[in-house]
């Protein structure tokens, strides 16, 4: 039973995700590593907790199985502790109760790691997505430290191999079982795996070999991207470890909801309102789009709420030169107030087409309706 809550140990919740649990690890890491902390003892205690956190919540099935029964062995009891399966609660499990992990040691990283990749969530207007634009983004990253150019060692002094582990990376102990010898290794706690030390670290980086600076970023954003699209822009996330490449920047669109404009992948829709008049006797209107007004014949006898659709004049799409369909609802709009002559003329209409204006029945009006002519 681990001595410490390991989500504790780690500053994390116990639904963290693994990029959260791998984030806060390196900062708790980098914090407390013995050689750049100034209580050396103390430091070299909480990096041993810090890694052994870190060993078991990484590990999908070490998690499962803490998550579980709050051991980092077998399962102490209960109906999971058969040999029926090599996962957790299996023989795995069993056998690592008795013997510790033999499993996973504690491997030298001290060859170039890449860098890890950034992302950035970026909010344009559908104006923006329909023509394209650029914004100048600002972000903090890891970057390469320039005073000892990522060695992580004052200019001019060397690194050193780990006198602890002898530049393996491990530590080894061997324990005596009923069933014999086993040894077993984890990380070491001096050098954090990496199989050496850094006797004089960097007075700009700590050691480090990176430090968090604050960058600024043109990006182009393409016409026609759409809501929840990527750009990648290779080598700009933070920067690799012992001159490992750079991690790439992923921005993350979301289109803002426009007023009057909505779009269903490639096509836009808008709604218009129309007269009793241009509806009845057709008309040339204009109409808005994202490119400005566009001409728009209503046909006559146009009835409302019907959609009429101008052909490529609605999204771009991001690649190629295809380009959706503009979608226009009218909505036939009944005017509320009327003049004397206006009135007298559209009774007369009435008159002329049969509609009667005096009250009728329903029963009436139902029966006109059906009346053959």
């Amino acid at each position: 039973m681990p001595t410490k809550d390991y989500y504790e140990v780690l500053g994390v919740a116990r639904d963290a995700s693994p990029d959260e649990i791998k984030r806060a690890y390196r900062t708790l890491a980098r914090k407390h590593h013995p050689d750049v902390a100034d209580d050396k003892a103390q430091a070299e205690h909480l990096f041993k907790e810090i890694n052994e956190a870190y060993e078991v919540l990484s590990d999908p099935n070490k998690r499962a199985h803490y998550d579980r029964f709050g051991t980092v062995g077998g399962p102490g009891g209960g109906g999971d502790a058969g040999f029926g399966g090599f996962g957790p609660g299996g023989f795995g499990d069993i056998f690592d109760m008795f013997f510790g992990d033999m499993r996973g040691g504690a491997p030298r990283r001290n060859g170039p790691q890449r860098g890890s990749d950034l992302r950035y969530d970026l909010e344009i207007t559908l104006e923006d997505a329909f023509a394209g634009t650029t914004r100048e983004i600002q972000f903090s990253h890891l970057a390469q430290c320039e005073s000892c150019k990522g060695s992580g060692a004052q200019p001019g002094t060397l690194i050193v191999q780990c006198d602890r582990c002898g530049g393996s990376g491990a530590m080894r102990s061997v324990r005596q079982t009923p069933l014999g010898q086993f040894v077993t290794q984890s990380v070491c706690t001096q050098c954090g795996g990496e199989g050496t030390v850094i006797p004089q670290p960097c007075a700009t980086c700590h050691g480090r070999g990176r430090h968090e600076v604050e960058r600024k970023l043109t990006v182009k954003v393409p016409a026609g991207v759409d809501d929840g699209s990527r750009i990648r822009i290779a080598g700009n996330g933070e920067a690799g470890i012992r001159s490992g490449p750079a991690g790439d920047l992923y921005v993350y669109l979301s289109v803002a909801a426009h007023p009057i404009f909505r779009r269903d992948g490639l096509d836009t829709y808008v709604d218009v309102p129309i007269s009793y008049p241009q509806a009845t006797l057709g008309a040339s209107i204009e109409v808005p789009s994202l490119e400005g007004a566009l001409p728009l014949t209503i046909p006559a006898g146009t009835q409302s709420a019907t959609t009429l659709r101008l052909r490529g004049r609605g999204m771009p799409s991001v690649r190629g030169s295809q380009r959706g369909d503009h979608h226009v609802t009218v909505h036939v709009v009944v005017p509320t107030k009327l003049n004397k002559k206006q009135k007298e003329l559209l009774e007369e209409y009435a008159r002329m087409g049969g509609d009667a204006i005096e009250e009728r029945s329903f029963l009436d009006r139902v029966k006109d309706a059906f009346r053959p002519e």
